[in-house]
């Protein structure tokens, strides 16, 4: 149940236009203090004093009101955030599908429904969701993942994704093996862990030193960046399916739903 005004929109806005109406008198009062500082000052002071009265007396018997400010100003900032992600969905369509040293796991089919994933190889969530990746692709065989480096958790997720990215150009067949071991490890992962892992897979560590330090890779982690901050992602996971945004680990259920949504598209 919603909790409505006792006064009509109309009332609100006549209620409004005075108060605004008043407060522009008030500065012309300002305006003509300056001329005759002694009294028109004195004059606008108890003006605005008056106003300030009357608009709070207002507020603390109607409070509701201030209620309906906060929801038509959230009502305008999601749709601001939904206007902005979709320019930048459109903008960055090449960036976000077809970056280098992104991981993609899944169907090849043309028609497969490709799910966008930022992720952090710290991020417990992460490590949770890919289970939810699995299921996925063991129910739908029209699905392919793509996972964006996105390391957020500090400078050992740096180095780590550093260490992913620079594998995935020394053995590339083996990166989605790697990015699963890697996720899947217990305790903190950082750019040591990750190269005793890319070592043990059979990459050779003087290549993967040396690839690490390819402009390209920190060039596309901050390429990330900015356009998670687009799409107003702060956290991982994060999802782009179709034309939405998903934050947080929502589940199988949510991502299923969302998936069978954009189909119907």
């Amino acid at each position: 149940m919603m909790h409505t005004s006792p006064f009509s929109g109309r009332t609100i806005a006549s209620l409004a236009l005075t108060g605004f109406l008043s407060l522009a008198i008030a500065q012309q009062g300002t305006a003509r203090a300056q001329e005759n500082e002694a009294t028109a000052g004195n004059a606008d002071s108890a003006d605005r004093q008056r106003i300030e009265m009357i608009i709070r007396e207002y507020l603390l018997e109607n409070p509701e009101i201030m209620i309906e400010v906060q929801e038509a100003l959230q009502k305008k900032q999601q749709a601001e955030i939904a206007s902005r992600q979709q320019e930048t969905l459109q903008s960055s369509h090449e960036q976000i599908y077809a970056a280098p040293y992104q991981i993609e796991i899944g169907s090849d089919a043309p028609d497969a429904i490709r799910i966008v994933e930022f992720f952090d190889y710290n991020c417990g969530y992460c490590k949770r969701a890919m289970d939810d990746m699995h299921r996925l692709l063991a129910d739908d065989n029209k699905l392919r993942f793509i996972l964006k480096e996105f390391p957020v958790l500090g400078e050992g997720s740096i180095e780590a994704s550093r260490v992913s990215m620079a594998f995935s150009r020394v053995m590339p067949e083996k990166h989605a093996e790697f990015h699963v071991e890697l996720l899947g490890l217990e305790g903190p992962k950082d750019g040591g862990r990750a190269m005793e892992l890319a070592v043990s897979m059979g990459a050779e560590r003087e290549k993967l030193v040396e690839e690490m330090d390819n402009p390209a890779i920190i060039a596309t982690i901050q390429t990330t960046y900015e356009i998670a901050n687009s799409l107003g992602i702060t956290g991982t996971p994060s999802y782009i399916i179709g034309n939405e945004v998903v934050s947080g680990a929502v589940g199988y259920d949510e991502l299923m739903q969302q998936i069978e949504a954009t189909r119907t598209q």
